[in-house]
């Protein structure tokens, strides 16, 4: 697993050991990135459900102004504050060891890009969408991107968002939403 592109392209990223983190595929965050070219410069990004953070870095190396890592686990924690550190991208992130559900209900404050790649058979996305959007966590032009087993599917969403975009790139599913706009 590495960085694809930017500033430390090419660098490689530390994963936490065994099953419980599920890396995103090179081949998924290039094209996932290539959807979010005109949106990353100077964005605020969250990587919910971090894992290694390679999400977060990814948008950071490639011009995001600041990266929000959280994750509920320690050694993903500590796999997160090696790779920023490696990345010397420090400044401009932010770590926090929290459940992902308690964070988005205790955080105040907007994000222009949000990546959710929760464990597949956790049956979080609705609540994470339902957070999101009754804290007003995205911002009226920002998108969430979310990473999801095709064959499960990624269940009932609240209306407040609507589909942009989706992809399958084998069992994974990427799906990218933003919020619909108020009267």
């Amino acid at each position: 697993m590495r960085v694809i592109s930017g500033k430390v392209r090419g660098m490689k990223l530390v994963s936490p050991e065994g099953e419980s983190t599920r890396p995103t595929l090179d081949r998924v965050k290039e094209a996932v990135f290539s959807m979010l070219l005109p949106y990353i410069s100077e964005s605020v990004v969250l990587d919910l459900f971090a894992g290694s953070g390679a999400m977060g870095i990814e948008a950071l190396s490639r011009g995001a102004k600041k990266s929000v890592f959280v994750d509920s686990s320690e050694k993903a924690i500590d796999c997160i504050k090696t790779n920023i550190n490696n990345a010397k991208m420090a400044e401009d992130s932010l770590i926090i060891r929290s459940d992902s559900c308690k964070f988005l209900r205790e955080y105040s404050g907007e994000f222009d890009i949000i990546f959710i790649d929760p464990p597949y058979e956790s049956g979080l996305y609705e609540n994470v969408f339902s957070l999101i959007a009754s804290n007003d966590l995205i911002d009226s032009n920002g998108l969430i991107i979310a990473e999801w087993d095709y064959e499960n599917g990624i269940g009932n969403l609240p209306g407040e968002f609507e589909l942009v975009k989706e992809k399958k790139y084998g069992r994974v599913g990427i799906s990218v939403f933003k919020r619909r706009q108020r009267e």
